[in-house]
This record gives structure tokens, C-alpha cells and sequence, in this order.
């Protein structure tokens, strides 16, 4: 199968918690451009983010240039980072990983 034509459902994840800042975001840039280095996409669980910065939404839209990124479980405060900034209109966002890998891009 054609890169381009990698199911959602193939697409890998990357899972990631806590307090996200420019002190510790070096290791989630690895880890998201390892994860989407030969394949179509990737998918970042939030869902056990409880603090995101500048830095991290920087991050986010850098990946979104390259690849297709599909960001799942967004919820409160990082939803209303996201929706302050605008990058909710930008950005995939599903609610589950789930949902993620379902929706075609």
C-alpha cells in the first residue's frame, strides 16, 4: 500500500501528560517526528494534558505543516487555549483516538 493510501486506522500514535512548556517539549518533537516518518499522518493524545503554552501550540502547528496531525482528547483548559488562539479552527481535533483513526482525512 502507497503511503498516501495508509488507512487512518494504521496511523501511529503518540500519547502525552502532564504540564506541556518549551522546558519539556523536546522529547514530544522526537517522539511526533519519529512517529510520522513513513507514514501518512499521526495521531496526539492530549487527553492527559493539563497545561499547554505557546511553545506547545507552536509545536503543534509545525506538525500540522508536515503532517497530517489529528490531535484527540481535548478537553478543559487546554480546549480553551486552543479556542482563545484560534488553532481550533486550524487543527484536527476528535474527541477520542478512536474517533481519530476512523475519519478519513
Amino acid at each position: 500500500m502507497s503511503k498516501n493510501k495508509r488507512p487512518p486506522a494504521d496511523l501511529p500514535v503518540v500519547t502525552v501528560a502532564g504540564d506541556l512548556d518549551a522546558s519539556n517539549l523536546g522529547p514530544l518533537d522526537a517522539q511526533l517526528k519519529a512517529a510520522a516518518d513513513g507514514a501518512p499522518g499521526v495521531i496526539l493524545d492530549i487527553s492527559a494534558v493539563t497545561f499547554g503554552d505557546s511553545t506547545f501550540l507552536n509545536l503543534l502547528i509545525r506538525t500540522h505543516r508536515t503532517t497530517d496531525l489529528r490531535i484527540a482528547g481535548l478537553h478543559p483548559p487546554v480546549d480553551r487555549l486552543f479556542h482563545l488562539v484560534g488553532v481550533d479552527t486550524v487543527l484536527k481535533i476528535f474527541p477520542t483516538v478512536a474517533d481519530a483513526r476512523s475519519t478519513r482525512a
